[in-house]
């Protein structure tokens, strides 16, 4: 039965003041809570000691890190130093190979140029970038971002860098490179003298010194210097005024989780009059300026895809030789296993087992992980959550470790250019290998691991408009226990 016309102007009486309301009403910015990035859980964070670490109550996920040392002092001096050795790196040896009176140098560079000339563009220009080009605007970025946090207030285009530096330093990847040239030593001790020039020891350094750099910084203690903006302006072009309040303010209550979200850039979380979206902008973040989404937009689609391409390019990568090897006019082609088990028939089985473990198992078990949290999330498990937490940050800290082969291909091709004598040539079977490894790692990035939380009811309840559209999983009911919701302790480091 339709209904009467008072009734309708009643309806829209109310629906046109919700509205109202919800453009009027104020967004709280409050300051000492935090969102997991793994499980989703907020939880307050009060200050903590120096030396000590902040963990997830729910999870285990590292939150935050107070460093004994100077919080800016500190990680400048190791960022200095690795300005220092990444120069020195450039303008020094890498390796000279000597076979029967004949020397061959070879720098950073040789590598990739090498690459380029025998047409496989594509693995050059991915080794070039992450051994020569990433490390340098990293640390560039880094010296600036610290710089910019001697001033009393952040400026306007720091966290913009410090944004991008989150992006870009897992693609910085000394540390394989150096595994890379140890790897591509023990193949060429065989044939001919080899000299480790001192590029190869420099880079060892500038592992040590970036790693510190990441070690020693403080993030959080950066962005405090960052002010916080008294509006927030929605993607219709609208603003709403923000108030700044505490955990105190609000009497030691936890807002619902359905009504907050935290920037996926500076974490700072703010509290909405109505429930958020789960994956549309809700308008600019009031510090960084990024969007404020409550969760990856099509994460699970997205993953999907990526995992299924890293699949299909995993078996030529694996069918397919990446290199032929010729030694005296004989050799052939090596696939990434035969060079394994040639590595274990020479006496080298530790080296053969990393080498099986770095381009074998890793490649595998992030395939498979992925492909499992993705189906038990569309399936809207609620089993083994803490587990396949823990499986996603081990496949997000094990992905770049596959470039091993890569990089010591990479070595090879360009020392060993002697014509009949001995001659290294890179294969199709490298394209496809390196294109499993970048297709995981963006694979792994793109999957939002909140969202197994939140299909077992343990983030609060989802729209169901958002949970149709966005990440294709559908609404779930449940708030957090009463205990999930307790301070966080401080875990001494």
């Amino acid at each position: 039965m339709a209904s009467s016309l008072p009734s309708r102007l009643y309806r829209s009486a109310i629906n046109f003041t919700r509205g109202k309301q919800h453009h009027s009403s104020h967004v709280q910015v409050v300051d000492d809570l935090v969102e997991c990035p793994c499980c989703g859980e907020f939880q307050q964070l009060e200050e903590i000691a120096p030396g000590t670490v902040a963990r997830c109550v729910r999870c285990d996920q590292l939150l935050e890190r107070r460093n004994k040392g100077g919080p800016l002092a500190t990680p400048l001096a190791f960022c200095i130093t690795s300005a220092a050795l990444y120069l020195a790196t450039l303008a020094s040896s890498l390796m000279t190979l000597n076979l029967y009176g004949r020397e061959r140098s070879v720098d950073l560079l040789t590598g990739p140029m090498e690459l380029l000339h025998e047409g496989w563009g594509e693995v050059g220009i991915l080794v070039g970038l992450v051994t020569i080009l990433a490390p340098g605007i990293v640390i560039a970025m880094m010296g600036m971002i610290l710089t910019a946090a001697f001033f009393e207030e952040l400026p306007d285009w720091a966290p913009h860098l410090l944004a991008w530096y989150e992006k870009l330093r897992p693609w910085s990847m000394m540390e394989v490179y150096i595994l890379g040239i140890f790897v591509a030593y023990t193949k060429l001790v065989d044939m001919a003298h080899v000299e480790v020039g001192p590029a190869a020891y420099l880079i060892a350094a500038l592992m040590i010194s970036m790693a510190a750099t990441d070690q020693t910084l403080d993030q959080e203690r950066i962005w405090q210097r960052r002010r916080v903006e008294g509006a927030i302006q929605l993607p219709d072009g609208n603003q709403v005024q923000v108030d700044r309040v505490s955990m105190a303010d609000l009497g030691g209550h936890m807002p619902p989780p359905e009504h907050m979200l935290s920037c996926h850039s500076c974490g700072l979380v703010g509290v909405f009059p109505e429930p958020v979206p789960q994956t549309r902008s809700v308008g600019l973040c009031p510090r960084c300026g990024h969007n404020l989404c409550k969760r990856k937009n099509n994460s699970l689609s997205r993953t999907s895809a990526l995992v299924l391409s890293a699949f299909v390019f995993y078996l030529p990568a694996n069918l397919f030789p990446v290199m032929t090897v010729i030694k005296v006019g004989s050799g052939g082609g090596h696939t990434i296993i035969e060079g394994a088990i040639e590595l274990w028939e020479d006496g080298m089985i530790p080296l053969s087992l990393l080498v099986l473990f770095a381009s074998v198992t890793v490649p595998v078990a992030k395939i498979l992980g992925l492909s499992y949290m993705i189906v038990t999330t569309k399936l809207r498990s609620k089993k083994k959550l803490m587990l396949r937490s823990k499986l996603f940050r081990i496949i997000d800290i094990i992905g770049r470790w596959s470039m091993i082969d890569v990089f010591m291909i990479s070595i090879l091709v360009a020392v060993v250019r002697f014509s009949s004598l001995a001659n290294v040539v890179a294969n199709a079977g490298v394209v496809s290998f390196a294109a499993v490894v970048v297709i995981t790692i963006f694979a792994a990035h793109c999957f939002d691991p909140r969202l197994m939380w939140d299909v077992a009811g343990r983030n609060g309840q989802l729209p169901e408009d958002d949970a149709r559209a966005g990440n294709a999983v559908s609404e779930s009911s449940g708030t957090p226990s009463p205990e999930e919701q307790d301070k966080m302790e401080p875990v001494r480091a």
